[in-house]
């Protein structure tokens, strides 16, 4: 495993000017006291102070970005490798309850070794004073981002490094819990190469990806943009609905298997914009058939949660981390009172031993036991393959809707066939009989609005037509909510 290269290290003054407006930052920081300091530790103390030129390891304040209002956290490494001590903790938490109390989104910069081992235990603890003025403000349903740079380890990394709604790295940063060379001394062999480094924690789904300093403003402005602005008025054109086809399921069913069939990619790419795509659970885990992104759908600000069917094949069916990256999604969603949009398009959720082992069918119930009991408006979409428990974990939202060709069954057709007739066979018969089909749906009161759909329409045409219907239905949520 290579490791990347680095970017240049910033200094907390230059990072709180390339990400800042010009002329925005006000300081909330007020002088440290070093009087009754030990003499020899408050030596130490103004060195640092002379070689960082900062008074501690952290600077905190309010700018803008893009002319949005943020509150800022921005660690000095220089400062005795960015260390927390007890000044600096108190520091962070007045900055994180002030921002809470001023109802502020928190945008912090990480660069340290952790908790300052001249301070010892009581410096140590201060970390969780700072993880439960973060909660509060998070609690607040206030926007946290959180942004790693080289190197973050330790108690910095364990507690408000790891607390944001989006987490990113700079690129090649060291991000770690145990700096790589106290576990080589603890140890007496080094961490295998690549672990702790920023790339590869983005693809285990520990953080959400890697961005440079440089890309900061437009990553902040494009979270903002969906976190903070309020929804607009929408501009797409709601296709006029029509007396919908008596298509035999079986062409329907076809249809949604074809390669070109429109799937979330075309939703995101033609109807959506300022989308930031999480990944990972932020737990280790990361599974790309589901996808989870802050966007505007038609400009109503949303969380989709969307079954992406590109990356699901026979051998790559959607797995249980699927599923938690899922639940991620819908609790980001509760947590920050934003929309959530379920996008339905599965052949169906992994069956294997492994899957088993792993709580595929508690993980589809948790889906399904979240959904069910949301604080903000749900929408579920079903725009192809609605294919056993893996597409149910994604369907009980306050509202559904359904292109026309969508469609929804407990098992693949020739799979209810096999359990009927003992073959593949009777599948077209199966499909009729179950029901399966949107307008059947709709009837049955399972699908509450349809897409009508064009014969021989290009995917980036229904993914406009499927826009305009979520930014409408949104609407129509929010103003409900609202009265």
């Amino acid at each position: 495993m290579s490791t990347p290269t680095r970017t240049r290290r910033w200094t907390a003054h230059e990072l709180l000017d390339l990400v800042l407006d010009e002329g925005t930052f006000s300081s909330w920081d007020t002088p440290v006291d070093l009087s009754g300091t030990e003499p020899g530790y408050r030596a130490v103390l103004e060195a640092a102070a002379e070689k960082a030129g900062t008074d501690e390891s952290v600077l905190t304040g309010r700018g803008e970005v893009r002319g949005r209002p943020v509150a800022v956290v921005v660690n000095e490494f220089a400062f005795l490798a960015g260390s927390i001590g007890r000044a600096a903790a108190d520091r962070i938490i007045a900055a994180v309850r002030r921002a809470t109390a001023e109802g502020l989104p928190l945008l912090a910069s990480t660069s340290s070794g952790g908790t300052r081992m001249q301070e010892g235990t009581p410096a140590f603890v201060l970390m969780a004073e700072i993880s439960r003025a973060l909660m509060d403000h998070r609690a607040a349903g206030l926007p946290y981002l959180v942004h790693l740079r080289h190197p973050t380890t330790g108690g910095v990394y364990a507690s408000w490094g790891s607390l944001g709604h989006v987490t990113v790295a700079e690129p090649g940063a060291l991000v770690g819990f145990l700096g790589p060379k106290v576990f080589e001394a603890l140890n007496g062999r080094p961490f295998r190469p690549g672990v702790q480094v920023a790339e590869h924690l983005a693809a285990c789904g520990v953080i959400d990806g890697v961005a440079a300093a440089e890309d900061l403003p437009a990553l902040v402005d494009l979270a903002l943009g969906v976190l903070v602005d309020p929804p607009g008025a929408g501009g797409l054109p709601q296709r006029p609905k029509r007396l919908l086809g008596d298509h035999p399921a079986w062409d329907s069913i076809e249809q949604t298997r074809r390669t070109d069939r429109m799937g979330l990619r075309d939703l995101l790419a033609h109807g959506a914009s300022g989308t930031v795509r999480l990944r990972g659970t932020d737990e280790g885990e990361r599974d790309s058939t589901v996808t989870v992104a802050l966007t505007r759908i038609d400009d109503q600000p949303c969380v989709v949660v969307g079954q992406d069917r590109s990356r699901q094949t026979p051998g790559h069916l959607m797995g249980p981390g699927a599923l938690r990256e899922a639940r991620r999604g819908m609790r980001l969603a509760d947590e920050l009172g934003l929309p959530l949009v379920t996008v339905i398009d599965t052949p169906g959720a992994e069956l294997s031993p492994e899957a088993e082992e792993r709580a595929i069918a508690g993980e589809i119930a948790r889906c399904i036991a979240t959904l069910t009991t949301m604080r903000v408006p749900t929408l579920s979409v079903v725009i192809g393959q609605g294919c056993g428990g893996g597409a149910l974990a994604l369907l009980p939202a306050q509202m559904v809707v359904a292109t026309e060709h969508a469609w929804l069954s407990p098992l693949p057709p020739e799979g209810a066939s096999v359990i009927v007739h003992g073959d593949v066979s009777h599948a077209a018969e199966m499909a009729t009989s179950q029901r399966v089909r949107a307008v059947d749906m709709l009837a049955d009161g399972i699908v509450h609005h349809i897409v009508p759909e064009v014969d021989g329409e290009g995917a980036a045409d229904l993914a406009l037509a499927v826009a305009a219907e979520i930014g409408t239905r949104l609407r129509e949520l929010t103003a409900a909510r609202a009265s």
